[in-house]
C-alpha cells in the first residue's frame, strides 16, 4: 500500500504561484508514474500534469507553459509548480501514483492505484 500525503496548497492572487509537494511511501517511488489532478467546484476531476519513471512528463494543454511537474526519487516526492495563477485554476488538487511502469497513458485517472486526500487551491482574481 502507497500512502500519498499533499502539501503546499493555500490561497493566492491571479498571477501568483504556488508549490504543491505530494510525499509517497514505499520503497518503489522511482519506478511510479506519478499525476497531479484537480476538481474544481461542479465539475468533474480532470488531469493536469504527469510524469513517468525516466522523467518524460505531460500537460493540459491549458497549463503548459505554466506549470511545471517533477520529482526527487531520493525523497519521495513530487512536485507541482504553478505560476501565473489564474481564477479557473482553483480546485483540489490530488496527487495520484501509477504502480504500473508500463502505462503508456498517463493523463487519464484509470491508471492510477493510488490517491492522495487533495490539496485546496484557490485562486482569487
Amino acid at each position: 500500500q502507497v500512502q500519498l500525503v499533499e502539501s503546499g496548497g493555500g490561497l493566492v492572487q491571479a498571477g501568483g504561484s504556488l508549490r504543491l509537494s505530494c510525499a509517497a511511501s514505499g520503497r518503489a517511488f522511482s519506478r511510479y508514474a506519478m499525476g497531479w489532478f484537480r476538481r474544481a467546484p461542479g465539475k468533474e476531476r480532470e488531469f493536469v500534469a504527469a510524469i513517468n519513471w525516466s522523467g518524460f512528463t505531460y500537460y493540459k494543454d491549458s497549463v503548459k507553459g505554466r506549470f511545471t511537474i517533477s520529482r526527487d526519487n531520493a525523497k519521495n516526492t513530487v512536485y507541482l509548480q504553478m505560476n501565473s495563477l489564474k481564477s479557473e485554476d482553483t480546485a483540489v488538487y490530488y496527487c495520484a501514483a501509477d504502480a504500473d511502469a508500463s502505462t503508456l497513458v498517463l493523463t487519464i485517472s484509470s491508471p492510477y492505484d493510488y490517491w492522495g486526500q487533495g490539496t485546496q487551491v484557490t485562486v482569487s482574481s
